[in-house]
C-alpha cells in the first residue's frame, strides 16, 4: 500500500523543483520496468489504461473501478510513489469526494483532476470544453477535503489553453492552487514562450506534459528543470515504445515463421521471469514447502 514514505517522498520531489522524469504505466509490468530502470515516480496513466486495456481512444470511456483496479495491481508491484490520472473525478464535486477515497484506498500518492466537461478527451485532441472556472475550484476542494492522509497529494490539471487562451489558463490554475492543490498542471501549451513563461507565472509545483507527437513543443527534461518545473511527465513514451517492439517483432514472425530469443527484438525468458518476481516466488514456494 501507499505509505507516509511515499507520500513524502513525491512531495519533496515536487518541492524540488528540478525536472524529475516520471514515466507513465498502464499495467504492473510496465511499472516494474520503469523502477526498474530507476525512476524515482510512476504516473498511472488514463490514456494509457484504455488504450492498452480496452483498445479505445481517450475519450472517457475508462471509469473509477477500471483505475482503482490498475492502481491497487501497481501499488502491490512497485514501493515507488504513484501519480494517477482521475480524469475529471468521474462526475460533480460529490463524485471527486468518492473518488479520491476509493483512489486513495488503492494506494495513490497522488490523485491528479481536470477541468474538461464530461465526457473528457485527450488533451491533444480537438474538441474539447472546460466547466466553469467556479466548478472547477470546487472540485479541487472537494478533493483536498475528502483526502483521509493529509500527505496526499492533489494535482490540479487545466485544459482550458486550448479554449479560453494562455491567460485565462495561468488564472485558472492560480485559483486551483487557492483552492489547495499541492501540483499544477497546464496542459498543451502550444508555444515554446509559453511553456518557459509558466514556472515565472505560477509558484506551486508543476507538472509539464510532453506527449510524443502532441501539440506542446519537446523540452530536454534538463532545461525543464532549469525552468523550475517539478516533474516532466512522459505519460506513453512506454505505451508507444511497446507499439513499436510489438509490431517489429510480431512483423519479423509474420515474415520468417519464426523467432530465435534475439535481444534486439525480444526480452530474453529470463530477463521476463525476472521482472514478474520468479526468482522471490521459487523462495516462497521452497519455504512454505
Amino acid at each position: 500500500m501507499a505509505t507516509q514514505s511515499t507520500r513524502a517522498a513525491l512531495r519533496a520531489l515536487a518541492q524540488a523543483k528540478r525536472g524529475v522524469l516520471v514515466p507513465g504505466a498502464f499495467n504492473a509490468l510496465s511499472a516494474r520496468v520503469i523502477a526498474d530502470l530507476g525512476f524515482e515516480a510512476i504516473y498511472i496513466t488514463g490514456a494509457g489504461v484504455t488504450n492498452m486495456a480496452m483498445g479505445l481512444p481517450d475519450q472517457a470511456f475508462m471509469g473509477l473501478a477500471e483505475i482503482a483496479d490498475h492502481t491497487a495491481r501497481i501499488r502491490d508491484a512497485v514501493e515507488l510513489p504513484l501519480i494517477v490520472d482521475a480524469d475529471t473525478g468521474f462526475g460533480n464535486a460529490l463524485n471527486v469526494r468518492h473518488t479520491v477515497r476509493t483512489l486513495e484506498r488503492a494506494g495513490a500518492d497522488c490523485i491528479q483532476f481536470e477541468d474538461q466537461v464530461a465526457p473528457k478527451r485527450c488533451g491533444h485532441f480537438s474538441g474539447k470544453e472546460v466547466i466553469s472556472t467556479e466548478e472547477a475550484v470546487s472540485k479541487i476542494k472537494a478533493a483536498v477535503d475528502a483526502r483521509r492522509d493529509p500527505d496526499l497529494l492533489i494535482m490540479a490539471r487545466t485544459d482550458a489553453c486550448a479554449t479560453h487562451g494562455f491567460e485565462a489558463a495561468i488564472e485558472r490554475a492560480q485559483k486551483m492552487s487557492e483552492a489547495g492543490a499541492d501540483i499544477l498542471f497546464v496542459e498543451a501549451v502550444t508555444k515554446p514562450e509559453e511553456v518557459r513563461a509558466l514556472p515565472q507565472r505560477l509558484q506551486a509545483p508543476q507538472l509539464m506534459n510532453m506527449v510524443i507527437g502532441g501539440r506542446t513543443p519537446i523540452f530536454d527534461a534538463e532545461e525543464l528543470g532549469r525552468l523550475g518545473f517539478a516533474i516532466v511527465l512522459y505519460a506513453n513514451a512506454a505505451l508507444q515504445g511497446a507499439l513499436a517492439g510489438m509490431n517489429r517483432a510480431l512483423s519479423v514472425l509474420r515474415d520468417t515463421r519464426r523467432i530465435d530469443e534475439d535481444p534486439t527484438l525480444v526480452a530474453s525468458f529470463a530477463e521476463r521471469q525476472r521482472l514478474v518476481g520468479k526468482p522471490e516466488w521459487d523462495a516462497l514456494e521452497k519455504r512454505y514447502s
